[in-house]
């Protein structure tokens, strides 16, 4: 059963940096790509940035390119999300997210919390 696991969330000022894990279990990811999404208070679930396993391309959002930095440890089935210059609309609850490369994300992480106050 494939589990998805984020943490690294908090609390952080407007111009500070964060880094979100997600640590994957349950299958191999060959041939897979994992996302980052997120959803604000009262917002839509919204594309951030993902990475397709095997070749390590990536692919972000508009609002994050340049600030946001996706990668992954395939010895530790992890991916981070590295989040850099955070401004308070970045406030969101962060979810993981994993399915095979050329399809839907089919499983998903529990969520974890990002606040940047300004």
């Amino acid at each position: 059963q494939v589990q998805l696991v984020e943490s690294g969330g908090g609390m952080v000022q407007a111009g500070g940096s964060l880094r979100l894990s997600c640590a994957a279990s349950g299958r191999t990811f060959s041939n897979y790509k994992m996302g980052w999404f997120r959803q604000a208070p009262g917002g839509e679930r919204e594309f951030v940035a993902r990475i397709i396993w095997n070749s390590g391309n990536t692919m972000y959002a508009d609002s994050v390119k340049g600030r946001f930095t996706i990668s992954r440890d395939s010895g530790k089935y992890t991916v981070y999300l590295q989040m850099d210059s955070l401004k308070p609309e970045d406030t969101a609850v962060y979810y993981c997210a994993a399915g095979p490369w050329v399809s839907d994300y089919h499983y998903w992480g529990q969520g974890t919390q990002v606040t940047v106050s300004s």
